[in-house]
This record gives C-alpha cells, sequence and structure tokens, in this order.
C-alpha cells in the first residue's frame, strides 16, 4: 500500500512538472527591447513564476496547461544570466538580437557539414570562429526530403532541439549564411546575436506556410488541388522500396554493362518523399513549434523549389502570403528579410525568356517588397550558374546583412541595395526609367546590356539604352511605339546595371 502511495505521489508530481519548448534552453538568447515571450505547459491551474534579469512574472496554467508569461523589454546584456521558471533552470543566458533563418538548401547549407558540400575557406572559417556571443539553436532531428519521417498535419506543439554556443569546435554545421549573417550583425552593434534556424533543403515555399492562410487565397485553388492529386495514394515507405528495389536493378544492370564495355545505363531518380514538400506542413512541424519565441525579424532564402513548373507566377503571391501569416501567428510586424536567387543554368541567348528558370520567383521576390518592413539581397552577380548551392556564402549573408543593418539598425549605409525599378515613363519613341538606390547609376563594364523592349504586341528585342543621371533611357529603332521594357528576364541573364555601391540591378518588368 505504501509503495502504492509513493507512485502515486510521484505521478502527481511529475504531472504538475513546469514543461518547456525546446527553443527555452541553456545557452538561448533572448530579443533585446521587446516584450519577451515565455511559455511552456503545466497541470491546469498550476502557477507558473518566472524570474529573470530582476523581474518576476507569475501566470497559471489553463485548462489544457498552457501558460505564457511576458518579461518586460530588457537592455542588452553579454554576460551570462539564469532563467528560473519554477523549479526550472535555464542556465547561460543572452540578451542580444534574435533572428529566424530559415527556407530551403541554401539557408540549411553548412559551413563544413554533410549537407550540400562546404563554403569557400571552410577551414580557416571553423578555426577563426571565436564568438561565444553568437549563438544558434537547430532542431535535433530536421526533416528532408530524401527519408521517411513526414510533418505533421496538426501544429506541432515542440519540437527537440538546442542551443549551441559558437566555437571552433561546434560551428561547422551551423547554417553557412545564418552563421555569416550573425558575424556580421555582431561585428556592427556589438551586441549578442541568437539564429534560430529551421530549414529543410528541396521544399517549396507552400510547406512552410499554414495551411489555412493558402486556403484562404483562392488564386492558390489551383496549386493546392494538384498537391492533393500528387498526394493522393502516395505513400513513402511504399515509394522509397520502389526506388530501392529500381536501384538494385540498375547496379546490376550497370555492373553487366561495364564488363562488356557497354554504355552503362541512366540511374533511377532518387526517391523524393512528397509528404515532406505538401503545403502546410513544414509551417506545422518546424516552424509553429517555435511561435512565439520573441525575435527581431527572419532572414529567408527559399525559391530554387518554385523557380519551375506551371504554378511559378504564384510565387510573388505566395511570398507575401508567408510573411502575413508567420506575422499573424507571432502577432508581430517583425523585420523580413530575403536573398533574391540569383542567376542559374543557360546564358541568355534572347531578348526576353520568361519561361526561363526562377524568373517568375525573382520578379515576385521584387514585387513582395510591397511589403511593409521588408528587404532583399539582389544577388545576381555572385552565384554560381552551374550549381545551385553557392559556395561563397560569405557573399551572400554580407548583401542581407547591408539591407538589414540599414532598416533595422539604422547603420549610415549610403546604398544598401542595387538598384530597384520604381516607374516608367513613356514618350514618343522611348521609355524612361526611374530607379530607388540610383545613385550612380553605371555599366559594370562595358556598354549597358540586358533590356528589351517591345510594343503592344510584347515581342521584345534587344534594346539600347543609356544612362542619364539616375535614370536610364531605354529605346530601338525596331520599335516606333515602346510600351514595356524587360531587364534580365531569363534563368542566367545578361544585365550589368550597378550604382555607385557596385551593387547589381533587380530583374525587373515595367509590364
Amino acid at each position: 500500500m505504501k509503495c502504492f502511495l509513493l507512485l502515486l505521489l510521484s505521478a502527481a508530481c511529475a504531472l504538475a512538472e513546469v514543461r518547456l519548448p525546446s527553443v527555452i534552453s541553456d545557452h538561448m538568447v533572448v530579443q533585446a527591447g521587446k516584450p519577451v515571450t515565455i511559455w511552456g505547459w503545466a497541470e491546469a491551474g498550476e502557477e507558473v513564476v518566472v524570474e529573470f534579469a530582476g523581474q518576476k512574472k507569475a501566470a497559471k496554467a489553463g485548462a489544457k496547461g498552457e501558460w505564457q508569461v511576458k518579461l518586460d523589454p530588457l537592455a542588452p546584456n553579454a554576460e551570462s544570466q539564469t532563467l528560473h521558471i519554477n523549479d526550472k533552470i535555464i542556465k547561460d543566458v543572452l540578451v542580444g538580437e534574435v533572428w529566424f533563418a530559415s527556407g530551403q538548401s541554401n539557408m540549411a547549407m553548412q559551413i563544413n557539414g554533410k549537407l550540400h558540400g562546404k563554403v569557400d575557406n571552410a577551414d580557416a572559417e571553423v578555426a577563426n570562429a571565436k564568438h561565444p556571443e553568437i549563438r544558434v539553436f537547430v532542431h535535433d532531428a530536421p526533416l528532408a526530403i530524401y527519408e521517411l519521417p513526414v510533418p505533421d498535419d496538426e501544429l506541432a506543439p515542440d519540437r527537440p532541439g538546442k542551443w549551441r554556443v559558437c566555437s571552433p569546435e561546434t560551428v561547422a554545421d551551423f547554417s553557412a549564411m545564418g552563421y555569416f549573417f550573425a558575424r556580421d550583425l555582431l561585428a556592427e552593434i556589438k551586441q549578442p546575436i541568437g539564429i534560430v534556424t529551421s530549414a529543410v533543403g528541396g521544399t517549396p515555399i507552400e510547406a512552410w506556410t499554414s495551411l489555412s492562410a493558402q486556403q484562404a487565397v483562392p488564386g492558390f485553388k489551383p496549386l493546392l488541388d494538384d498537391w492533393t492529386k500528387r498526394l493522393d495514394g502516395f505513400v513513402p515507405e511504399a515509394e522509397q522500396k520502389k526506388f530501392l528495389d529500381a536501384k538494385a536493378a540498375w547496379l546490376k544492370t550497370r555492373s553487366a554493362a561495364l564488363k562488356a564495355k557497354q554504355p552503362a545505363p541512366k540511374a533511377p531518380s532518387p526517391f523524393k518523399n512528397l509528404q515532406v514538400m505538401k503545403p502546410g506542413g513544414l509551417f506545422a512541424s518546424m516552424i509553429a513549434p517555435l511561435v512565439p519565441y520573441t525575435m527581431r525579424g527572419v532572414i529567408w532564402y527559399q525559391g530554387e523549389r518554385n523557380a519551375a513548373g506551371p504554378f511559378t507566377s504564384l510565387y510573388g503571391a505566395q511570398h507575401c502570403t508567408l510573411i502575413a501569416d508567420w506575422r499573424k501567428h507571432w502577432g508581430d510586424e517583425f523585420y523580413f528579410a530575403w536573398v533574391q536567387i540569383p542567376a542559374f543554368a543557360t546564358p541568355q541567348k534572347f531578348p526576353s525568356e520568361p519561361t526561363g528558370w526562377g524568373v517568375s520567383v525573382r520578379d515576385g521576390q521584387r514585387r513582395a517588397l510591397q511589403m511593409p518592413h521588408t528587404g532583399m539581397a539582389i544577388t545576381m552577380d555572385i552565384g554560381d550558374p552551374k550549381q545551385g548551392h553557392p559556395t561563397n556564402k560569405t557573399e551572400f549573408a554580407a548583401r542581407l546583412a547591408r539591407v538589414v543593418l540599414h532598416d533595422v539598425y539604422q547603420k549610415s549605409i549610403a546604398l544598401w541595395s542595387g538598384p530597384l525599378f520604381k516607374s516608367a515613363e513613356i514618350t514618343a519613341d522611348h521609355i524612361m526609367l526611374i530607379f530607388d538606390q540610383a545613385t550612380g547609376l553605371r555599366a559594370k563594364s562595358g556598354e549597358l546590356e540586358g533590356f528589351a523592349i517591345a510594343g503592344d504586341d510584347k515581342k521584345f528585342v534587344w534594346a539600347d539604352a543609356r544612362i542619364e543621371g539616375d535614370k536610364v533611357i531605354v529605346s530601338s529603332s525596331e520599335i516606333k511605339a515602346p510600351k514595356a521594357v524587360r531587364y534580365s528576364w531569363a534563368a542566367n541573364p545578361k544585365g550589368n546595371l550597378v550604382n555607385a555601391a557596385g551593387l547589381p540591378a533587380s530583374p525587373f518588368t515595367t509590364e
């Protein structure tokens, strides 16, 4: 009887124990200058007391055990502090700037790890990564399109993960973009930097946006219907087995062909788990568990998976929907910055190649700047057209940090972006283009190139372009009554317009 009572008491204590999401854990960075949300679970009705940096806040767990408190805004502090939550002790907490790093493989790409190769000068970068003020949160088991685990359909309350302190011993498998961005910010603002990473290679933007937000947009119905058809009858285990059987047969046939000195057969397409890419899946599994962790903003590098196919023209609307969706879930109009996907694939041959890889995505990314508190790093000149994972991630991160340092941290940067198309004025025989970020417009080398012009028939021809101050005048002897201009309108386009900072212009159309 005594043992039975002890078991009951132990069970009651277990139920009453405060539980925390994995992102609230040792070595965390909490956001400075904003109310800081701390949350978790406990027995219904239990009082939870949170103590940190001289503040003491209390809350009672609701009927389902959820509780939440908000700490008053905190000053930046690089000294290690302790967060107390009832009997829980969270050690080595810093106060600084928190950024959320998400997207697909180019955000997931590690400095020197197993994902997508390694960055330029990886060994030196690792050896020099002595920045304990930088902390990175990573999930223990992120999803992957080549593996069997599938995302939740319902919003997951938590997903295992941990904060890691930046050092040469830990940094190799950090997100390269996240780390280099943090390092650039640290150098300028001299505050602790926390990077919360949640990225999965090969995934489309619709996987990262809540399903309910997408269902509310009528224009997305064809895309969602297409996904319903693709997922109908798709069983990951069965599809993986098909691939493994096909691979085994291929290896056998290949071996025989090589022995006979004949051409080897083509390998079967690798297994891809469509369930990992389904609309709303990654939001439910890898974003929802991090809501409502307080942060300054988001850095986003994604678009390659959406860069081709029948729905690529939706990307701009999808991007705006994702931003609005995340802000709604967080209840915060945080800043959102992204990388415009760079040039890729075959060099441009024709004046306009609108169906080229990434053309619509880049334009959608440019147009998404209409959303308030947003910024974009233009990277058309620093990608690698021959492979989709540029290794010069320091340059990509620097472009992104430049935008954020100006917009968010009010650093004095005269030109923080490349030229961005603003408006067009059409006259009888030419079109005058007006740009933002246009100080010192020039051709990077030689004559201006990459401009195409068309009349009402929308048959674009190569255009003559000249710079007049902060404007570009575009015309063609072939087009007597011009109506539209396109610039760098191809997968791997021509285009050499830059500003005084040497930053490239974004592709655009005046249509």
